[in-house]
């Protein structure tokens, strides 16, 4: 008998590679936060003898959700200017309210709410854009939560930093303090083509030839923003940034909703990774990505909820089944992304597009231990015929029992485990309440 750490053993596991595998009363063996082996149960318990035993008769595990995608801190923002389009949503609510209550109190406070929300939803790894990254990773830290922490560069002055070199040499200070953490990389983020300029994104470029980081960046998000960038530069945004020699694979591209169909497979060739947020994008009428025609001609396409001031929520349950259901209508062909290629968006795609797809996404052996737990038993989840169809299409956030990241469980029983729950909710009431106050002009 071959001692281990954990023994997790389920009425399914899938693994996401091999693709549309569905393992039926199978284990998954851990040690020092890594995949053993994904076996049979009944092998299982001839072969290891584990410290610790958990045994989910009623659920699915996948590989831990990769939400690609969000500002962590605009949680504090949920619901705050809802119903508006995109540019008078940022000019005249968010970036306002961003410049009167921002600050590393409001992005720890609202980092913690958005943790929780997303372990309590399968998500065990996040990839943030937003100012004060040192707060998020210090957050992350705290509750062994995986992240991909933007290095934010925007140019005009925030409380956070003044110019763009500030933010780049803030940014490359906190990448260093963060190089030998085991859950927590760094990407740059620059916000947008229109809020960066060609020398700052070029600076990017030049440093980046050295880290070899993800550059994570809204691109193509609105028909205003295209037309506004042709009107004044006489180019497309994304052919301003090939100009720049940024479209390559460490490419990060968010929401690309405004494509033509000519671009998309130059896409595909120089190897650019595409995240989208069907709720946000729809919510804010920002346009449809055609994702099922980037995914057949070989464009990596990964899921991100997006902030939730302009989702509102972080559920990638919720987000998966939007992204098929929204790619049949757009591509008006009922088996665009089908369950499992939405599973895979919100896995493995995730986890290739953030550089991290050789430690996290699938359930192999080798890979970090990132797993959730779903229970399938629920009324609204039966009969079930194909669990992954069941996944996408019928469960939600609030059927994710267990979660742990490294091995580690952050969720059982639906309770965190290095978090506390009441204390976020007291907080969240609190900024609620400042804000109202504020406004009301109390």
């Amino acid at each position: 008998m071959e001692t281990i750490d954990t023994l997790i053993s389920a009425r399914w596991i899938i693994p996401v590679e091999p693709d549309e595998t569905v393992l039926a009363d199978h284990s998954v063996a851990i040690r020092d936060g890594k995949i053993v082996q994904v076996l049979p149960t009944a092998a299982a318990a001839d072969t290891y003898e584990p410290t610790e035993t958990t045994e989910l008769s009623d659920h699915a595990l996948i590989p831990g959700l990769v939400n690609a995608h969000t500002h962590a801190a605009m949680s504090l923002f949920r619901g705050l200017a809802d119903d508006l389009p995109l540019m008078d949503w940022l000019n005249n609510h968010i970036w306002p309210a961003e410049g009167k209550w921002m600050n590393d109190e409001f992005v720890r406070d609202g980092t913690e709410l958005a943790i929780a929300e997303m372990l309590k939803g399968g998500t065990t790894c996040f990839s943030d854009m937003y100012f004060f990254p040192e707060e998020t990773a210090r957050v992350c830290s705290g509750a062994g939560m995986r992240a991909v922490v933007g290095l934010i560069v925007i140019d005009f002055p925030t409380v956070w930093a003044q110019t763009a070199e500030e933010y780049l040499r803030k940014g490359l200070q906190l990448h260093d303090e963060l190089r030998n953490n085991e859950l927590i990389t760094t990407a740059f983020a620059p916000h947008a083509p229109y809020t960066v300029s060609d020398g700052t994104l070029q600076k990017i470029r030049t440093m980046n030839n050295e880290l070899n980081l993800p550059v994570h960046i809204h691109l193509h998000e609105t028909v205003h923003e295209v037309d506004e960038a042709v009107s004044k530069t006489g180019q497309r945004p994304l052919e301003r940034i090939a100009s720049l020699d940024l479209v390559n694979p460490n490419l990060v591209a968010v929401h690309m909703t405004t494509l033509l169909p000519g671009e998309i497979g130059p896409l595909a060739h120089a190897g650019v990774n595409v995240v989208h947020c069907p709720q946000s994008n729809m919510k804010l009428a920002s346009g449809f990505c055609p994702v099922n025609a980037m995914m057949q001609a070989g464009v990596n396409v990964a899921l991100g909820t997006d902030g939730a001031a302009s989702n509102n929520d972080l559920d990638m349950l919720d987000e998966m089944r939007t992204a098929a259901l929204l790619a049949k209508a757009v591509a008006n062909d009922a088996t665009a992304v089908p369950a499992h290629s939405a599973l895979r968006m919100a896995t493995l795609n995730g986890a290739r597009a953030l550089g991290l797809d050789d430690q996290i996404g699938s359930l192999e052996p080798g890979k970090s231990a990132d797993i959730a737990a779903i229970d399938l038993s629920s009324i609204g989840t039966q009969p079930i015929y194909d669990p992954i169809s069941q996944i996408v299409y019928s469960a939600g956030g609030h059927q994710v029992t267990d979660v742990w990241i490294a091995g580690k469980q952050l969720l059982k029983n639906r309770q965190l485990a290095t978090l506390d729950e009441q204390a976020i909710l007291q907080k969240a009431g609190e900024w609620r309440d400042r804000i109202q106050a504020a406004d009301s002009g109390a």
